[in-house]
């Protein structure tokens, strides 16, 4: 089984979405391996975000993606990565394909609901940033599925 990091972002949290979202996910056949609630710390933004520092826009996404607390999940499937990023849609709004999470949810560029790890080795990295994979990870079989 292939792991990937999702991130539902401030304005995920703040617009109640976070059930509804989990929810497409699950429907879907991926399994939540591990979930938490969080507040980004400086520190973890610049680094997740290290690609981005140079840019002009840098400060407004920090900005955001402090302004309160996220859900960091790692979910678990065969070829998660591009399954998500599939469900996930377009990194712009305007560009996201009909019914995708970002076509659905997000408001435009700037707030655009969640991320998602684009491979499957930027996946381990991030997930090892966002998780402490030797306390807060157990295994777990799913034995009630259809």
């Amino acid at each position: 089984m292939e792991k990937t990091l999702i991130l539902l972002k401030p304005d995920a949290v703040q617009k109640s979405l976070i059930g509804q979202i989990i929810d497409r996910f699950e429907r879907k056949g991926l399994k939540i391996a591990w979930i938490k609630m969080m507040k980004m710390s400086q520190a973890l933004i610049e680094e997740h975000y290290d690609f981005l520092m140079d840019k002009p826009f840098f400060p407004r996404i920090a900005t955001y993606m402090s302004s309160g607390p996220i859900i960091a999940m790692c979910l678990e499937w065969a070829d998660a990565v591009k399954v998500v990023r599939q469900m996930c849609g377009a990194t712009n709004p305007a560009e996201a394909t009909m019914w995708t999470i970002r076509w659905d949810y997000a408001k435009n560029i700037d707030n655009n609901i969640i991320h998602a790890s684009d491979s499957p080795e930027t996946a381990e990295k991030e997930l090892n940033r966002f998780f402490n994979v030797s306390t807060e990870f157990f295994e777990y079989k799913r034995t009630l599925i259809d």
